[in-house]
């Protein structure tokens, strides 16, 4: 078996797993609630608070997996998660049971292992659905919220915790002895790579994007089992399939997501999953009946899924050399995208009677994403014509209707000699050779303003009063009425007639 597919397999797996623990506190709770007295807002803060040490524990699990690699995080992680299923095997208080959701947020924090890890065994055209793939391990949340509310019958929900001990020493032993003990290592300092990316604005955009599509993810995963059944009043095993199929959805789309990103735009996929985010946030503010309250749900699941996917193929693309530290901000990020909706919902919830504002809430976040993901793939597209134009090899020169000059490219200071800023505000004739009469340039711009381009050779002068013979194009452009609004001039030097 080849090694980037062993390891795929091996670290997909362990995230199975560490999602499984992950979300255990939500999916047992109505067990939970009948030992343990608990308030609304209480559960609330008992389901959520697992995501906050597996939020912020993904910065620095994904520098250290750099450092380390992932068969010793992997292994280490699965051997710490027995001290908090321990406590909460045992939990008689809601201190216990916060106690041990906190440590319970390592299950979450591994998914920045892989997502560091992986890309190193695969080429970048195909990240996005190596990522995706991988992502998919989030399907242990599915199987925690289908088979644990299943054992805690048969069980009792203490019992079904402790069964989740056994799994974790598994886990364990695998990563210690089939994981790659070869891994590539990059050490730098970790506030170097910090300072590396902290200032580049896409970071944060991405962590707002993942904090949406993800953190709608998760909040739906660890709300949806005690939302069914307090406001539908639906059976705890009902709650616990409708959450594990919402969970299965997103899951199944998030591979397809990186496989969309590495075929198409990223950003076109991005515009599509914020523009059904926003429908969806608003169908569900009105607390409408369960089927159309299933359909919102489905289509966020749908959505996030793909937009999971689609996000960790950009973070690559725009930071290969900063992967781990990236990874793990904007995985951070979407983690506590998830922390705070059960709150604010729950919060909302005790003070109007409904949940309409809570879900808005998604509605307008996603809207808002969508306007920033329209602008950034524009800005995108002229970064790219800027290049371009900054890298080609002939002069470029761009006038207004005036011939007045409003930008040149480097190429035109590398062959005439002058700058950009000695030029601009100024008309091409600083390059005239005198070499040519007035009829020569009358029937140059009379060709321009009749066909709208000209093109032949030309003498011109250098800063330094060097005169050389270049091949020159000039071309109107025009906007959507057909006016005149620049003029683009290009050219090379033609250095055998050069005097």
């Amino acid at each position: 078996m080849k090694l980037g597919i062993k390891q795929l397999l091996i670290q997909t797996s362990s995230l199975v797993a560490g999602f499984m623990v992950w979300v255990l506190i939500s999916s047992l709770i109505p067990y939970i609630k009948t030992d343990i007295t608990l308030s609304s807002s209480e559960i609330a803060w008992a389901t959520a608070i697992p995501v906050i040490l597996g939020s912020l524990l993904r910065v620095p699990i994904g520098y250290w997996t750099n450092r380390y690699g992932a068969r010793t995080l992997f292994a280490i992680s699965f051997l710490i998660l027995l001290i908090p299923l321990a406590i909460l095997s045992y939990a008689n208080s809601l201190f216990m049971l916060l106690l041990g959701g906190l440590l319970l947020g390592v299950g979450g924090a591994v998914f920045s292992i892989g997502v560091t890890s992986l890309p190193k065994y695969y080429e970048k055209t195909k990240h996005g659905f190596i990522n995706g793939i991988y992502g998919a391990g989030n399907i242990g949340t599915a199987i925690t919220s289908f088979f644990a509310p299943v054992l805690a019958n048969e069980f009792g929900w203490r019992n079904t915790i402790k069964i989740f001990l056994i799994i974790m020493v598994v886990f364990s032993i695998i990563n210690f002895l089939f994981g790659d003990r070869k891994e590539q290592r990059i050490n730098n300092p970790l506030v170097e790579q910090i300072k590396e990316v902290y200032k580049i604005p896409k970071l944060w955009l991405l962590s707002l994007f993942y904090f949406i599509t993800f953190g709608s993810f998760v909040a739906f995963t660890i709300y949806l089992p005690s939302f069914l059944v307090n406001h539908f009043e639906l059976d705890k095993v009902d709650a616990g399939l409708r959450t594990a199929g919402f969970i299965a959805l997103a899951t199944f789309f998030r591979p397809i997501g990186g496989w969309l990103g590495d075929k198409v735009n990223p950003f076109l996929i991005l515009m599509s999953v914020f523009f059904s985010l926003t429908f969806a946030g608003f169908l569900l503010a009105f607390t409408p009946s369960l089927p159309i309250y299933s359909f919102g749900c489905l289509l966020v699941a749908f959505f996030a899924g793909i937009g999971n996917g689609a996000i960790f193929k950009l973070v690559p693309l725009y930071f290969s050399k900063q992967a781990g530290i990236v990874n793990g901000i904007v995985a951070a990020m979407g983690g506590l995208g998830g922390f705070f909706p059960p709150i604010i919902l729950t919060i909302f919830y005790n003070w109007t009677g409904h949940y309409a504002i809570g879900f808005m809430s998604l509605s307008e976040f996603s809207l808002a994403s969508l306007v920033i993901v329209v602008w950034l793939y524009y800005q995108d597209k002229l970064d790219i014509s800027a290049k371009i134009v900054n890298h080609a090899l002939d002069g470029i020169c761009v006038t207004d209707i005036n011939g007045t000059i409003q930008s040149v490219n480097p190429a035109f200071t590398k062959i005439t000699g002058y700058s950009q800023a000695e030029v601009v505000g100024k008309t091409p004739s600083v390059l005239q050779s005198g070499e040519h009469g007035h009829d020569f340039y009358q029937k140059m711009w009379d060709s321009l303003k009749v066909n709208g381009f000209w093109e032949g050779n030309i003498w011109n002068k250098r800063k330094n009063n060097e005169i050389y013979q270049e091949w020159l194009t000039i071309t109107a452009i025009k906007d959507d009425s057909g006016e005149t609004k620049n003029f683009v001039a290009m050219f090379y030097e033609d250095k055998e007639k050069s005097k």
